[in-house]
């Protein structure tokens, strides 16, 4: 009898400690922690709780923290990433603070964002009543057009 229970409290141990070391799910958002997490393309520190965007490697689900969507999408570009276009992108809903999938969201420009891109991200259900809306392609658009302006200042 003392075997079995020794036998059934080690089953129940081992058991206990595996239960934590599943697969998690790797292309959600990480959490962020406001103020003390940087950027990865500019490095300022992550504090506006309406505008920060992650980029998820969907092989080994790294997750890369920005405080504004065109840093995350410039990111993308200036690193030659070799898997963007397989990339998980998330952004904060500007309205709830969720997260949402940033290619599935809907965006309105002219918005005061940490690094001057103006997007702020939304769901068909939170849009601003009034906000004209244009949908991920469009906002990629709009940040390649920021870029390229910024390019020509330098440049002159």
């Amino acid at each position: 009898m003392k075997n079995y229970k020794l036998l059934l409290f080690s089953f129940l141990v081992f058991g206990l400690f595996f239960s934590g070391c599943g697969k998690k799910d790797k292309k959600g958002p990480v959490k962020i922690h406001w103020d003390r997490d940087a950027c990865q393309r500019c490095g300022m520190l992550i504090s506006d709780r309406r505008f920060a965007f992650e980029v998820v490697n969907p092989k080994n689900g790294k997750a890369y923290k920005f405080d504004d969507m065109g840093c995350g999408v410039t990111w993308l570009k200036e690193n030659k990433i070799r898997w963007k276009k397989k990339a998980i992108l998330w952004i904060i809903n500007a309205k709830t603070g969720k997260w949402i999938n940033a290619k599935k969201a809907l965006y309105t420009k002219g918005n005061i964002t940490p690094m001057a891109y103006g997007l702020a991200g939304y769901t068909k259900n939170t849009i601003p009543k009034g906000k004209k809306v244009i949908n991920f392609k469009e906002a990629l658009e709009h940040i390649k057009k920021i870029n390229i302006l910024e390019t020509e200042k330098e440049n002159q």
